[in-house]
């Protein structure tokens, strides 16, 4: 197949619509298609003298669309190559956003046909757009391609630019809400990245606060998603879900109330607790996609972790098998899996059967948890300037010391 080439004087615009309409009209046979190339040619001239360029890079869509199947994707991505150009040549910021819209949507239409070549035409386009706020939709529309197309691996690379993204869109507190959850859509496929994953519905949950009762109902079901990806993920211990209004509002929910309740014991209580919940609620816990073996390992995990927080810093054996509900020779199995986690830095005296902790990861890190950590702060600032004053005392009656025996040699 012959890819598009500017030899002559021609407009590229134009021999791309002359290639097309060929291609389109090929088998009507050269009496029907010549007149018809005609037409569209002349029209498409019409656009470029006019200035017309929304409506030039609608007629070479409607022709390029005819043709998908037909050429290459080396000849492909030519053809669309001089289409997204077409956007720079307008003058009007509205206009140039109107004409990304629509090639966005023509290029998205069919995902799963040639979804990395589609993903590389809208990450052309991307980078030919002057408008941030353009330039913000031509990007979403490349991550929902990338869903529909399966082809995440593409786009989850950009995700570590985030940030710049939208200091440079300086998009609204709505948009902000759709990029966040399309990126979370696109992270969710893959059991490796839930974290980030979690990281973004997160971003997305805290955009609802401050926001009125009605406005927070939108993110009711995308609330009970978090709160299951948290309870599911093998390796999150932490999070700050519960202060969240997107969150709170759950627990007086006739519909959702029991995934708030489920969130509050992995957050603040212990095993004992997860068990009657789930003797309760075992079929609401299989909706959710949730194991019960697996909620039992995390609740372990999460119920030694308090009983590593407590102000004593040590652990008797027995207190760790009644509230993990082992055996007496798994408890020092249970400790390495936190330590393994992370979780607790710690030691164990089997002598005298104890875990002695120096460090423990807590569950939530709210205000309770920042003035408990002021108090600490104030205690070892106080310390510190006793030693100091202390040091100081000392050397100045050393220094005196000094002196009088100087004068007694003397």
């Amino acid at each position: 197949m012959t890819t598009v080439v500017q030899t002559s004087e021609e407009d590229p615009a134009l021999a791309v619509v002359r290639f097309t309409s060929e291609l389109a009209w090929a088998d009507a046979g050269h009496e029907v298609a010549e007149p018809q190339v005609t037409r569209l040619c002349a029209e498409a001239q019409e656009c470029v003298v006019m200035g017309r360029w929304f409506d030039l890079v609608s007629l070479m869509l409607t022709s390029a669309e005819v043709i998908l199947s037909k050429v290459s994707e080396k000849d492909l991505e030519c053809i669309f190559t001089v289409i997204c150009n077409v956007v720079t040549k307008s003058e009007s910021p509205d206009e140039a956003l109107e004409m990304a819209k629509l090639i966005s949507s023509k290029i998205t239409q069919k995902p799963t046909d040639k979804p990395a070549l589609r993903l590389k035409i809208l990450f052309n386009l991307y980078n030919l757009l002057d408008n941030p706020y353009s330039r913000f939709l031509v990007y979403l529309s490349a991550l929902n391609l990338a869903i529909n197309g399966k082809v995440a691996e593409h786009v989850i690379p950009s995700f570590k630019k985030v940030e710049s993204f939208l200091k440079e869109w300086n998009i609204g507190i709505s948009d902000q809400r759709r990029l966040f959850l399309t990126i979370a859509n696109v992270l969710k496929e893959h059991k490796n990245l839930a974290k980030e994953s979690f990281k973004f519905l997160t971003k997305y949950l805290a955009t609802f606060s401050g926001e009125d009762a009605h406005t927070l109902s939108e993110a009711k079901e995308e609330a009970v998603r978090t709160i299951v990806e948290f309870v599911k993920a093998p390796d999150m211990f932490q999070c700050d879900l519960l202060n969240m209004p997107a969150v709170e509002q759950l627990e007086k929910d006739a519909k959702h109330a029991l995934a708030y309740q489920l969130l509050k014991i992995f957050l603040t209580q212990r095993l004992d607790a997860y068990l009657e919940f789930q003797a309760a609620n075992s079929d609401l816990l299989k909706s959710y996609g949730l194991g019960h073996e697996d909620c039992i390992t995390k609740m372990r995990l999460i119920s030694l972790m308090d009983l590593g927080s407590d102000e004593s810093g040590r652990i008797p054996y027995g207190v760790i098998r009644d509230t993990l509900q082992i055996n007496d020779d798994e408890v020092e199995l249970w400790v390495v899996k936190a330590i393994t986690a992370k979780l607790m830095d710690c030691k164990m005296d089997q002598m005298n059967q104890v875990v002695i902790v120096s460090r423990c990861t807590l569950r939530v890190f709210g205000e309770e948890q920042w003035l408990t950590l002021r108090t600490k702060l104030a205690t070892w600032r106080g310390n510190v300037a006793n030693v100091i004053s202390t040091i100081r005392a000392n050397r100045i009656a050393d220094d005196g010391s000094q002196a009088v025996q100087g004068l007694v040699i003397r």
